[in-house]
């Protein structure tokens, strides 16, 4: 029975996700959901007691997606600059591709119009970049002077700036791209020896390499 209920909450919550980031918060009603899952107003009410509550459960759920994300990007073995750098692109296809992720950022940045109290966004972010910065330093790969945690605020900043302007003008479709132009650029001063090139090409080979090894025989 638990695990009916939990799958009818997620199935919801997708269902809620789609149309919060078609038509934003103001724009989608519990009867919009009720009409576009097929389930009626008072099951939606039945697991989630608002719209407030169900916008704030998406939310919770983009931002738990995270953390998990994280924690493989911090495996020894590989170079922390690639680390941060192969982080960043799965980011963005999360944003690209997951309805919750996509809707959860849409809600935030609709918070005002909320009438609950949202989780904080990126310090967990900035944290996170701060600490493979700090692993790049120790092991020469960050240039000389260059510092950490100032460091980490700006390329959160411009990675999120990124995202914000893709959606807008394109709905994503090509943010892989142009965040590898992003990185073309933000290499060159974070680099101890500088080849922005050389490193987003091994990015690439281990993205396709970790994709071909999740794909079933």
């Amino acid at each position: 029975m638990q695990t009916r209920a939990k799958t009818t909450r997620r199935f919801l919550l997708e269902a809620a996700a789609t149309l919060f980031d078609e038509r934003g918060y103001a724009g989608t009603s519990i009867s919009d959901i009720s009409a576009h899952s097929g389930r009626t107003s008072g099951a939606i009410y039945f697991h989630y007691a608002s719209k407030e509550k169900l916008a704030l459960a998406i939310v919770e759920e983009h931002f738990a997606t995270w953390p998990q994300l994280i924690s493989r990007y911090r495996q020894p073995g590989v170079p922390a600059l690639e680390k941060l750098v192969g982080l960043s692109f799965e980011v963005a296809r999360a944003f690209r591709d997951d309805i919750v992720v996509r809707a959860g950022a849409r809600l935030w940045a609709e918070r005002k119009a909320i009438e609950t109290q949202l989780p904080a966004p990126f310090l967990g972010w900035i944290e996170a970049v701060t600490e493979l910065l700090e692993e790049a330093d120790r092991n020469g790969e960050l240039a000389v002077g260059v510092p950490p945690a100032a460091t980490a605020h700006g390329v959160v900043c411009a990675f999120f700036g990124l995202h914000t302007v893709s959606d807008a003008l394109e709905g994503r479709r090509n943010i892989e791209e142009h965040l590898g132009d992003l990185w073309l650029l933000l290499l060159r001063g974070l680099q101890a020896e500088p080849d922005p090139a050389a490193l987003l090409d091994r990015v690439r080979q281990r993205s396709r390499g970790q994709q071909a090894a999740a794909e079933p025989a």
